[in-house]
């Protein structure tokens, strides 16, 4: 995760009322869930990662570059994985 700093937030009175309960109930820390939902929160918001370069060096393969696009949206979170396709 890295390294870690405190922080202040304001927050309603009844969400860290929720906050308490929940880690009452869970028997952690509220600074757990407080990050678990930050975690959360920021992954569906987070814009995927820019690729630093594509499409480097040539290849006498022509899907080589077609297959490599693909894995690079793949990793980067932009398209499930492929189906494997049925040799015929």
């Amino acid at each position: 995760m890295g390294t870690i700093r405190r922080t202040t937030i304001l927050a309603d009175a009844d969400l860290l009322d929720r906050v308490d309960r929940l880690a009452r109930r869970t028997r952690t820390t509220k600074t757990a869930v407080v990050t678990a939902a930050l975690v959360a929160y920021l992954s569906v918001r987070e814009a995927p990662p820019e690729l630093p370069f594509l499409a480097i060096g040539r290849s006498t393969n022509g899907r080589l570059s077609l297959d490599g696009r693909s894995i690079a949206r793949r990793e980067a979170g932009r398209r499930p994985p492929e189906q494997p396709r049925r040799a015929r």
